[in-house]
């Protein structure tokens, strides 16, 4: 996009304060990932649930000097404001505008699943052909298809949106934002599905996207789907693919077999190889296909293209790196958008020093001097103290980065140069094109080379969290459970992503924990949960706040208070015991209790307890004597304290059996990793861990003969046998080998075999279809889930994500 503010005014019926002819490009809608603030307007997007508007200040410190805003706020000087009456709608105005004044052939993605896949796909496929542009990430709801319309430039010829709604009513704003030429209709299936009466409704709110399309393109495996779209659409170009012979594009042969994939096209036949074959992924392959077709492309270029598609990595890894740096790896692909995306992620580390790699951007159609002062302006607004460039073509430009920046020529002289080596104390980015192979820094720079990895999907936990946060009112605060570290997965990255998020509170268990995160930069008040005697003056030392459950506590903890100098009231959290029979204050000990702290320079920043059974169903009655105890506990202590402190009980399974007790905060734990014992509270979570290794080699055993320590499993036939170099130090329980529990490949669960080892444990992969050495093989995530993976353990998914050695190395991504 490209206007002043003044037609955007026009465009939109708003109201300028200022400059009217300035010059706005980019709309940003999140303070905290602001890349450029160079002809970059903020927009502080009101919903009902938050209000961008409380986001204005950190905008502006940040550099922005254009808002646009439901209300001004006179006192930030020399700001232009563009005043609207519904932020939302400003957004989807100016987006329809930008849109239908382009001349751009578009795609419209939209169903339940594989959109952002296919989307990624297609833009693989295409961007040598036409200038594309695409929706960033997942960018596809109510704000997020207006925020991917408003990219379009007039150089570009091809545009591939995804379009997605989780609810009734949706889909009729958004087709009237943007009507593609052609529609693309993924599978249907159960995201979301919850919130629409049957299937058929929301079939029916999903088409309504192609209203006005020439062509669409559907999965005509779902019956329903064939039909809806028939009797709607029968004017339309309809084209139909998918396993079943009704459609007109369709895989002929079996896909189980070790051969080529055969389609069939209407009357044509195009042959084409595939390694992974499961449905959903030939199901996208189909879909690709057929839009390639319906844009002319070649069958041999078509061919070309499938062959040459790389997994979508659509996600950014950071991982721990030697000399206490940060590595974040984004060596997947390289284009603008996806330099922007990843500058993004940048700026939600704390990290004070940076250093950047970045290569030639490759296949990009556009003036190179252009192109790169477009790049470099954008790199030296993040003040990076180090960049190297890599490549012939970005080099002849480094004279426009403002860094110290060094030039190679390719991938290996940067290693060789062992200048990457030599950083402490950094976050290290990897920006590059796949053709310069620069995952090889990754390699040299992480901490840990551990094949078994354990993978945190951060978006998944946003996800998780704003899920159970639609269940509360707006005002009430949330406490995230970071002890045990995070629950194995990583305290740190997962305090340091959730303070960026503004979680209101963080709960450990012990002194040592919260210090660790204060020292490495986290500021959001911390819970301790079982301070220590000895630890009081370090709780002091380090502003952590302490859970009191005892006079002995509460006497212990003042001393230390006093001693300490401290000349405010000191936040403590009280503890009321209201039938576990852990810790806490009894019902008889309250008097005694408020009497006591009238007298105490302390403030009760909390009164709380905690459920036992609140996941139990055949408790719901001790579970509500309880919610009853508290209610009458902490209201008989709040009249004698005579102020309001927070209150707070319910846990993870609290807040989604017993919403109502939600008082002012919730405590999530195992919620936000995904976990539920709600089934139908599950299906609307996402997994967030992903415990994964590698195939080291597969080996023929025959009849009778046996694998393992102690002979434990003995062969009743000739066995493909797969090594895995994952064992009990990981922490893989023993008791899950010898047939007990079962791993994952390529989505075919496949049993453990022998005694596990220290190690190593092995597998039979006489069920798994096209098995090879090196081949992913997952310990849990989807199939088997964590919570299979537990119930094969015999425990609670607690102690099985705890019990996950350090020496397995920890990813974070975010897709």
């Amino acid at each position: 996009m490209n206007y002043t503010t003044q037609h955007i005014a026009d465009i939109t019926n708003a109201q300028i304060i200022g400059d009217n002819n300035l010059i706005i490009r980019n709309i940003a809608f999140d303070s905290r990932i602001i890349y450029s603030t160079k002809n970059t307007a903020f927009i502080a997007i009101n919903t009902h649930k938050n209000s961008g508007e409380k986001f204005i200040e950190s905008a502006i410190d940040r550099g922005i000097t254009a808002i646009i805003s439901e209300h001004q706020y006179p006192q930030f000087e020399n700001i232009t404001w563009i005043i609207v009456e519904n932020s939302v709608e400003f957004l989807q105005k100016l987006a329809k505008y930008h849109f239908e004044n382009s001349h751009l052939k578009s795609i419209g993605i939209t169903g339940s699943n594989g959109k952002t896949i296919l989307k990624e796909w297609l833009y693989q496929s295409l961007w040598n052909e036409f200038p594309t542009v695409k929706s960033p990430k997942s960018f596809n709801s109510q704000i997020g298809l207006p925020l991917s319309l408003l990219q379009i430039n007039d150089s570009h010829q091809l545009g591939i949106f995804e379009v997605g709604i989780s609810k009734p009513n949706e889909m009729q704003k958004l087709e009237d934002i943007f009507h593609p030429q052609i529609g693309l209709l993924t599978h249907i299936g159960t995201a979301h599905a919850a919130n629409f009466e049957s299937e058929e409704e929301l079939i029916n709110e999903k088409i309504k996207l192609f209203k006005n399309s020439e062509v669409i393109i559907y999965n005509g495996d779902n019956l329903l789907v064939d039909k809806k779209i028939k009797q709607l659409y029968s004017s339309k170009k309809l084209i139909s693919y998918g396993f079943k012979e009704n459609n007109q594009v369709f895989i002929k042969n079996n896909i189980s077999k070790d051969e080529n994939i055969i389609v069939k096209y209407f009357d044509e036949e195009i042959s084409f190889p595939a390694h992974q074959r499961d449905e959903a992924t030939l199901t996208n392959a189909l879909a690709l296909l057929t839009v390639l077709k319906e844009l002319g492309i070649e069958n041999h270029k078509i061919v070309e293209k499938i062959n040459a598609l790389k997994s979508v990595e659509m996600r950014l890894e950071a991982i721990e790196g030697i000399k206490n740096n940060i590595v974040i790896n984004d060596s997947f692909n390289l284009d603008l958008d996806s330099l922007k995306t990843a500058l993004q992620f940048l700026n939600e580390y704390n990290k004070p020093k940076k250093s950047l790699v970045l290569t030639d951007i490759v296949g990009v159609n556009s003036n190179s001097q252009e192109l790169y002062e477009e790049v470099s302006e954008l790199v030296n607004e993040q003040k990076f103290d180090s960049v190297f460039l890599i490549g012939n073509e970005i080099s002849k430009f480094s004279d426009l980065f403002n860094s110290q920046t060094s030039t190679f020529i390719n991938t290996r002289e940067l290693i060789e140069s062992k200048h990457l080596t030599e950083i402490e104390n950094q976050i290290i980015l990897l920006k590059g094109a796949r053709k310069f192979e620069i995952e090889k820094l990754k390699d040299i720079l992480e901490l840990r080379k551990h094949d078994t990895v354990l993978e945190i999907n951060l978006n998944a936990i946003l996800h998780n969290i704003n899920y159970h946060k639609s269940l509360l009112k707006p005002s009430t605060k949330m406490m995230a459970m970071v002890k045990a570290n995070a629950y194995g997965l990583g305290s740190y990255e997962i305090s340091e992503f959730l303070q960026h998020h503004h979680i209101d509170y963080l709960g450990v268990a012990f002194v040592d924990e919260g210090v660790e995160l204060r020292k490495k930069g986290i500021t959001v008040p911390i819970i301790v949960m079982n301070p220590e005697q000895h630890s009081y003056e370090t709780v002091i030392q380090y502003n952590l706040e302490p859970e009191i459950y005892s006079f002995r506590v509460l006497e212990l903890f003042y001393e230390a208070v006093q001693k300490s100098g401290y000349d405010k009231k000191y936040p403590i959290h009280i503890k009321l015991e209201t039938g576990m029979h852990r810790l806490g204050f009894k019902d008889f000990e309250l008097n005694q209790l408020s009497e006591i702290l009238s007298d105490k320079n302390l403030k009760i920043q909390s009164i709380f307890s905690h459920l036992s059974s609140s996941d139990m169903p055949t408790e719901r009655e001790f579970t509500l004597h309880q919610l009853e105890t508290f209610e009458k506990n902490s209201s008989y202590l709040i009249e004698k304290l005579g102020y309001t402190p927070i209150r707070h009980i319910l846990n993870s399974s609290g807040i989604t059996s017993y919403t109502h007790h939600e008082y002012d905060m919730v405590r999530i734990g195992i919620g936000m990793l995904g976990e539920s014992p709600n089934s139908e509270i599950q299906k609307q979570l996402h997994p967030v861990v992903s415990f994964k290794t590698v195939i080291s080699q597969i080996s023929q055993v025959e009849n009778g003969e046996s694998v393992g320590y102690s002979r434990r499993y003995k062969t009743d036939h000739s066995t493909k046998i797969a090594t895995i170099p994952v064992g009990y130090a990981d922490g893989i329980p023993r008791l899950i080998g010898n047939q007990v529990g079962n791993v994952g490949i390529n989505k075919t669960l496949a049993p453990i075999v022998g005694s596990i080892c220290m190690d190593m444990m092995m597998i039979n992969v006489d069920n798994i279809p096209n098995v090879r050495e090196g081949d992913t093989v997952t310990v849990f995530n989807a199939k088997p889930s964590l919570k299979e993976f537990a119930e094969y353990c015999k425990t609670i998914t607690y102690e099985v994500l705890t019990s996950i050695s350090p020496r397995v190395k920890r990813i974070y991504i975010k897709d």
